[in-house]
């Protein structure tokens, strides 16, 4: 093993901690990886959040400095994407002509901003209109919401509820287009959307539902157009969702079914070809389903999972989706994977600000959340999957140890 080659596609945090964990647990053989960014590896949360608000530079979220690469003998190939996977004489083609050897190969490349579709939304390409996936992605917005800017949001996703969040924040005045009434109902159901919603109402973004049919450039000013009418805006955000980069995968003949399919050790159908982070569709060994996750807290343990699996140890995925965001004065926690039509049980007063959400089908807990509460997430992760009454959940009297 200690001579096998092992070659990483995606300097993300995922691509990132794969090869943290490979020398961590000892391991000796060669280790590349390659990138499309000229960036070192980074972690992407700041980038919606104190990146944009100007409160977090690079450096403090940059998972390593150059010098901690080279001191591991891990050999760093950025700002050079790959074009394609030669499975069959192991070997990836990179975009200046040039091959690069592998025993085992780990895809980890992430997703790109979705446009809309086949069909991308008119103006998508215009100046002052953003996606935001990578850092250089963030640096023009960030530099151009100000106090007094016009910002627009078309989606009322993740990214797009936390840009709004930090754009409000900033002096800008935003506006929010959502396909649907309810922001997130459509993850943790109406009630908790609904929370969400005024939260942003309350620190005056204007959420509009509506279907946004292109963006124009009128006189020096973009145009929003959509069927709730059109509105003038400095910047426009894209956050309609993200498509996984599947594109490697399918040259390297994997089974893929909009993402990579792999088992509950990360393995694809080549099993000397791994794939984690966005582009897993990854079997799940306690859910008895497959699941795809594009948080932050999934590309850590799914590189460290995949360091793993490329060491023989027998491990699986079997660990419940975490991810966290702040808005406002919100600050949240999940742990689970719910589903919309999940009953919500609430555990404490929503009005204050601080309490505990659960989500059940049936008895059974499918995801929990934590809202201005700390140091509790562990106990809650616990939680999930045992059968509890919701007049239990729900009775704060009850201490969560002794549920």
């Amino acid at each position: 093993m200690a001579e096998e080659s092992i070659v990483v596609l995606g300097a993300g945090l995922a691509g990132a901690t794969t090869v943290t964990e490979l020398r961590d647990q000892g391991f000796a053989g060669p280790i590349t990886l390659i990138g499309d960014e000229t960036e070192l590896p980074y972690e992407r949360p700041p980038l919606s959040k104190g990146f944009l608000q100007g409160n977090e530079e690079p450096a403090g979220f940059t998972v390593h400095d150059a010098a901690w690469y080279q001191e591991h003998n891990i050999t760093l190939k950025l700002g050079v994407a790959a074009i394609s996977v030669e499975a069959a004489r192991r070997q990836v083609l990179l975009a200046d002509g040039s091959f690069v050897d592998y025993d085992r190969l780990v895809l980890a490349t992430g997703s790109r901003a979705n446009l809309g579709g086949d069909a991308p939304l008119a103006g998508y390409d215009l100046p002052g209109v953003h996606t935001l996936r990578k850092l250089s992605d963030a640096k023009s917005p960030r530099a151009h919401i100000t106090d007094g800017a016009r910002v627009s949001v078309v989606g009322s996703g993740w990214i797009g509820m936390e840009v709004a969040a930090s754009a409000r924040q900033l002096g800008a005045r935003v506006t929010v287009y959502s396909s649907s009434k309810v922001p997130l109902a459509s993850v943790f159901g109406e009630r908790f959307g609904h929370h969400l919603l005024e939260l942003h109402q309350r620190h005056g973004v204007d959420v509009r539902t509506a279907k946004v049919q292109g963006i124009e450039q009128v006189d020096g000013h973009l145009q929003v157009l959509s069927d709730a009418g059109s509105s003038r805006a400095d910047v426009v955000l894209l956050a309609i969702g993200a498509v996984p980069n599947v594109q490697l995968a399918e040259t390297a003949g994997l089974e893929v079914d909009q993402a990579v399919l792999v088992d509950a050790a990360l393995r694809g159908s080549d099993p000397r070809i791994l794939a984690i982070g966005d582009i897993a569709q990854a079997a799940h060994s306690v859910l008895g389903r497959r699941v795809r996750v594009e948080h932050w807290d999934n590309a850590i343990r799914q590189g460290k999972l995949a360091a793993a699996t490329l060491l023989g140890q027998e491990k699986s995925y079997d660990w419940p989706p975490y991810f966290f965001t702040d808005q406002f004065d919100l600050g949240m926690e999940y742990v689970g994977y719910s589903d919309p039509g999940d009953e919500t049980v609430i555990r404490g007063d929503v009005e204050s600000g601080q309490f505990l959400v659960f989500w059940q089908n049936g008895q059974k807990i499918t995801a929990a959340a934590n809202v201005n509460i700390w140091d509790v997430n562990d106990g809650l992760r616990e939680l999930v999957g045992r059968e509890i009454p919701a007049e239990r959940l729900a009775d704060p009297r009850i201490e969560l140890a002794d549920l």
